[in-house]
């Protein structure tokens, strides 16, 4: 990809989100036009923190928003959109469902009209869905070519907006792909609720970590910059008209449990005097998950970079910094 971004003109929805941030970073070091929606200014956000903000052109707004989202497409003549904006805790789901629909599904029909509209510019359109689109299944690995099942509310928002994306495709010709991931970590995530900051941050304290779960449900956990590199390099091959309107998984092609999770993390901080609190407390979650990413492999040549352990370690070393500089203002 040595290149291909320099002075391309793309446009970032959930820049403040975790693989927004990491996606928006490398954006900005490889000299793209860097245009990323931003709801509200959240100080705690790293790409405020970090300043990376400043190497961008800021649109403030929502997703609900139509008229946000078309000036920003219209006004910086946009050629590739990574939308990867979303309300993206379960937990909140649950508790509002509502506002989960207007952001995942009303936000990406939005967007996507707005695209209509001005799609002569228009080079490449990624969505980000994720592997709960899928829904539960007695059959896993999920292959792209499975049915969407969504049955909790943030899965069926999923659900609905990968099915209005392949909609335009198939209707109007945008140049549409969607993504499935797995679970993401990395730096940059201070939604304490998840599985490894939480954990992380709950034995850098000296604290149980909460796992609300009974601990045997497994999933794909992908670390964030093989899923940067699985989005900029799909991205960068979306001029292939055979790309539009297909699909891709990417994770590990290994699931892992909850406890294998949180007890390789005890391990890598040395805390093994520290128990884990199993709460066995979550509702309204599918119990297993786990994603063949064999397609991502055979037509982008796209593997993972990192190990579990490796993106962990990275991870460890990201927060204990972080939870540092927190500990030395107080």
């Amino acid at each position: 990809m040595s290149g291909f971004w320099d002075g391309k003109r793309v446009f970032v929805t959930g820049a403040t989100g975790v693989l927004g941030y990491w996606l928006t970073n490398e954006l900005c070091k490889q000299r793209a036009d860097t245009i990323v929606l931003v709801r509200d200014f959240d100080p705690q956000s790293f790409l405020i923190k970090s300043r990376l903000s400043e190497k961008t052109t800021i649109v403030s707004g929502e997703l609900e928003d139509f008229n946000t989202l078309e000036r920003a497409i219209n006004e910086y003549e946009v050629e590739y959109i990574f939308h990867l904006g979303a309300q993206t805790i379960v937990g909140t789901s649950y508790r509002n469902p509502l506002a989960t629909f207007e952001s995942n599904i009303r936000g990406t029909y939005q967007l996507l009209e707005a695209c209509r509209r001005h799609k002569d510019f228009i080079k490449g359109i990624i969505i980000a869905s994720s592997d709960k689109a899928y829904g539960p299944s007695e059959k896993l690995p999920y292959t792209e070519d499975m049915p969407l099942r969504g049955m909790y509310p943030y899965d069926v928002s999923k659900s609905c907006a990968d099915l209005i994306a392949s909609s335009y495709f198939h209707t109007y010709g945008l140049p549409v792909v969607i993504t499935r991931c797995g679970n993401l970590f990395g730096g940059g995530d201070l939604n304490w609720s998840r599985l490894i900051p939480g954990t992380i941050r709950s034995f850098f304290l000296g604290n149980s970590p909460e796992i609300r779960s009974d601990g045997h449900f497994t999933r794909d956990y992908l670390f964030v910059k093989d899923a940067v590199h699985a989005y900029l390099l799909l991205a960068s091959q979306i001029q292939q008209k055979t790309l539009h309107g297909e699909t891709f998984n990417f994770g590990p092609n290994r699931p892992y449990s909850v406890l294998e999770i949180a007890k390789s993390i005890q391990t890598l901080m040395e805390c093994s005097d520290i128990a884990l609190n199993i709460k066995n407390s979550a509702n309204h979650e599918i119990r297993h998950q786990s994603l063949n990413s064999d397609k991502a492999r055979r037509l982008l040549g796209w593997v993972p970079q990192f190990s579990l352990e490796e993106g962990l370690e990275l991870t460890i070393d990201w927060y204990k910094k972080i939870l540092e500089e927190q500990l030395a203002t107080v």
